[in-house]
């Protein structure tokens, strides 16, 4: 039986900054890095204009250590999760109460206790409320998240799961590090929550999911990762990173087998993941348009930005009962993919 998902809302940070702006920082702060020019040119071609950090740029760029950054990181995570988890409830008309379990992937600060447990007391959650934490999914949270709700949904039917990812990606960035990476990932990400409902009874028009897959690329754990030091949390990658997306798309074809999507909510990674994954499905560029404008407007989310592509869908919806893939990537590499449909509230069942 498929399981529904309210359209998701995505809460934005609050300081809106611009990749002319960071750009400029740099050239401010390393005018005669022989590299200067390598590192602008790879920054204009990650397809993002605008980002929203959770703190002032100014404030961003300063090196105040890991113990103030990730204060700051989860609080601000913290504020853009509950904000955007009231708003999906009240979207649909729930309440706390009316919550049987919550699935929450938060990435980008360490805490004891998680999330999941902050969104219990912050949103007035039952306390027998069934929790998941996925607490190191990164950029495959938002789809990770949704299956983990279809397997609550599997074992207790008739419920209603709670989906909330937030992400401070700001938190990353590293203003004197000088790596082609590390100036890639300046301005590919944003800060962001994002949440929806799952439910085995739909509450309004949207995705309905029917199945899932989930895929650790073999020998891959040198493509992405991240470390933590005394100026805070790092993102690293190799080269390799860069062919990772094509190296698991084999075995997703191999589980769709024959069947082909009509649409597709595809992880906004950037311009070359989302043109390769739309290309492997027979999907053209134009039918990625939501990837690219969440991509060019947001920056790469994280584990929210499927959330944010999916939700675009419904001011474009597809036809009723158009087959859909939501894809996205992640450390380790690793693919996490959900199969369904889009179900109109008017259409006959």
């Amino acid at each position: 039986m498929p399981v529904h998902v309210t359209k998701p809302v995505t809460v934005l940070a609050g300081h809106k900054v611009t990749t002319q702006e960071i750009c400029a920082e740099i050239r401010t702060r390393m005018p005669e890095h022989p590299r200067l020019g390598a590192f602008l040119r790879s920054m204009g071609g990650c397809g993002v204009d605008t980002r929203y950090f959770s703190r002032p740029f100014a404030e961003v760029v300063e090196d105040v250590g890991v113990a103030s950054r990730n204060r700051t990181a989860f609080a601000d995570a913290r504020s853009m999760a509950v904000a955007a988890a009231r708003r999906a409830l009240a979207a649909v008309g729930l309440a706390s109460g009316d919550i049987d379990a919550i699935v929450a992937s938060h990435t980008t600060s360490w805490t004891v206790p998680g999330l999941d447990v902050h969104l219990v007391e912050a949103l007035g959650l039952r306390p027998d409320v069934s929790r998941v934490a996925l607490t190191s999914s990164a950029c495959a949270g938002g789809t990770q998240a949704l299956i983990r709700a279809a397997d609550q949904l599997a074992a207790r039917p008739g419920g209603k799961v709670l989906v909330v990812v937030a992400e401070a990606l700001s938190t990353i960035y590293h203003a004197h590090e000088d790596n082609i990476e590390s100036m890639i990932y300046k301005v590919l990400f944003g800060d962001s929550a994002g949440a929806c409902v799952v439910t085995d009874v739909p509450l309004e028009s949207g995705f309905a999911i029917e199945s899932a897959f989930e895929y650790v690329l073999p020998n891959s754990l040198d493509r992405y990762w991240s470390e933590v030091d005394a100026a805070g949390v790092h993102f690293r990658s190799t080269r390799k990173a860069l062919g990772a997306p094509k190296e698991v798309l084999p075995a997703v074809l191999g589980w769709l087998g024959s069947w082909r999507p009509e649409f597709a909510v595809i992880h906004p990674g950037g311009p070359r993941i989302i043109s390769e994954v739309a290309a492997a499905l027979g999907l053209g560029e134009q039918d990625a348009g939501h990837s690219f404008a969440s991509l060019e407007e947001n920056g790469n989310l994280g584990g929210n930005a499927v959330l944010d592509v999916l939700g675009r869908n419904h001011a474009t919806p597809p036809p009723d009962g158009a087959e859909g893939l939501i894809v996205a990537f992640g450390p380790g590499f690793s693919a996490a993919c959900v199969r369904g449909v889009w179900r109109a509230p008017t259409a006959e069942r």
